[in-house]
């Protein structure tokens, strides 16, 4: 019984419970640690090493295994309203802990706003839609809301910056938080949680940047319909919807293409052009979209023909690099992932003195010994 007086005094309990929510079970646990059989029957204690890798493991944190029981959290699974209740089970592991990170940082955000969004707009509460709504009608409701004339997009320099452009105005003008992480499953691109006061997006940050723009927008299609969702590219899954559910699940497929690329502009563009595959990237530039986003519109306008489409999708497919996860520097990857926005806002909290250094390490999903130089780089000059 030695060790129980020389560790963290957690809650056996809720080490059982943020090990289970994670997926894993004891035997794969003990794998990576030895104790944690002894620590959920309470006949041992973690050092804090050893709890902030099983926090970081699990992706809960820390201050979690020290509440008297586990919290009760409502099922991620009941808001994936779209998403067939065996295939929500297919998802892997590495993603379902995104899913639990993003629903950590929803309690975050409204930790860390004292409940409201701070967003005087919420484009889910004010866009209403039905699944019968004409897609071009939302599309253009919703390029309104956001308050983005075609000119502004255009002036973006690159797709990286109309990136992140979207990512800002979505929060600033639409209260929607956009985070990323490499989900390292190239078959998800993003997926959303919807909540009635802070809702929130995942992309995944090893896909092409033009399609990370594609899946923001295909995911705030899930929400103005009240429902978290998934971008995935096996979507064999429709077969198994409800009428209701697979029309909005085309909405959210198409809303991307139409929010971005307006019909009526490029209708306009198109007069006396003859298309090809160089018109689609010079187009595709302005925009700031993927080739395979144009080119589909001309798809769809029977301007190419499907073989045509395939030919050039696998072509530009193939001239895509897979971009390693593990490249670049931890901690501007890292701001990435969270965003400035929410990187001012845990820090502007601890200015005011609302909690300590630790707390917003977790707030930032660092490790304490990592703020100082993350806070010197990102924090207007330290700690």
């Amino acid at each position: 019984m030695a060790d129980v007086k020389e560790g963290l005094p957690i809650t056996p309990a809720v080490v059982q419970w943020a090990r289970e929510r994670a997926g894993y079970s004891l035997e794969d646990a003990s794998l990576i640690f030895k104790k944690i059989a002894a620590w959920e029957a309470g006949e041992a204690l973690p050092s804090y090493a050893q709890l902030e890798d099983m926090a970081d493991k699990f992706k809960t944190p820390v201050a979690v295994f020290f509440f008297p029981a586990p919290p009760a959290l409502p099922s991620i699974q009941q808001s994936f309203r779209t998403l067939p209740a065996d295939d929500f089970a297919a998802i892997p592991r590495n993603i379902r802990l995104l899913l639990r990170r993003g629903q950590a940082m929803q309690i975050n955000l409204a930790e860390l706003n004292e409940g409201t969004n701070p967003s005087k707009n919420l484009i889910i509460r004010d866009l209403k839609f039905s699944p019968n709504t004409s897609i071009d009608d939302i599309a253009a409701a919703v390029r309104n809301y956001l308050g983005v004339s075609i000119e502004e997009q255009a002036s973006w320099k690159s797709v990286d910056e109309a990136l992140d452009s979207w990512r800002e105005i979505l929060a600033a003008r639409a209260g929607v938080y956009v985070f990323k992480d490499a989900f390292h499953a190239p078959n998800y691109f993003g997926f959303c949680l919807y909540d009635a006061e802070f809702p929130v997006i995942y992309i995944n940050n090893s896909a092409t940047k033009s399609r990370q723009i594609f899946t923001l927008f295909h995911e705030l299609g899930h929400l103005l319909f009240h429902t978290s969702g998934i971008d995935i590219l096996d979507d064999s899954y429709l077969k198994h919807l409800d009428d209701e559910d697979l029309k909005i699940e085309v909405i959210c497929n198409a809303l991307a293409a139409r929010v971005l690329v307006p019909d009526d502009v490029l209708d306009n563009m198109l007069v006396g052009v003859q298309v090809s595959r160089a018109i689609a990237e010079q187009i595709a530039k302005r925009f700031n979209v993927s080739r395979e986003v144009i080119y589909r519109k001309f798809l769809d306008r029977e301007l190419v023909s499907a073989g045509e489409y395939s030919a050039a999708a696998d072509a530009w497919a193939a001239q895509v690099k897979t971009k390693s996860s593990s490249s670049g520097n931890y901690y501007n990857s890292h701001r990435a992932y969270l965003g400035q926005r929410y990187i001012d806002l845990a820090f502007t909290r601890y200015y005011q003195n609302r909690f300590d250094q630790g707390q917003l390490a977790e707030y930032l999903n660092l490790k304490p010994k990592s703020l100082p130089t993350f806070a010197e780089k990102f924090a207007w000059g330290g700690l």
